[in-house]
């Protein structure tokens, strides 16, 4: 095998690796030769169908089909974690209390100072 010399901020390639080329069993290889195969074929039937020139009909891309149907339907599939929660009390709850304590300190301190008869009051139509 020839030596390869990694690059610095990439790993060594599955087919350049020995551990995972060479202790491979037979089964594990034809298993990817397999899926090779049909990825190949499905890849060759898609492109046949892209680049007919008499064609039609929309071709129906099954991946992308299942990217929108994933998208679309969010909610059914979805399962609480502590990060989807941590995500939620972050963008969701949090915001609201901290709004909500701005302007009440706000309001409060401007009030105290109307009492007390120290706010500067200037004519203003839009406040």
């Amino acid at each position: 095998m020839a030596n390869y010399e990694e690059a610095p901020l990439s790993s060594r390639p599955k087919t350049l690796d020995p551990n995972e080329y060479f202790n491979v069993t037979k089964e594990t290889r034809r298993v990817e030769a397999e899926k090779a195969a049909l990825r190949a074929s499905l890849k060759r039937q898609y492109l046949q169908q892209l680049n007919n020139p008499h064609r039609k009909e929309l071709i129906e891309d099954p991946a992308l089909t299942r990217w929108v149907h994933a998208r679309a339907s969010i909610y059914p599939y979805f399962r609480p974690s502590y990060k989807t929660s941590i995500l939620g009390l972050m963008f969701g709850v949090v915001p609201l209390f901290a709004l909500y304590a701005l302007f009440k300190t706000d309001r409060d301190r401007k009030e105290e100072k109307i009492k007390n008869g120290t706010l500067d009051r200037k004519f203003s139509i839009s406040s």
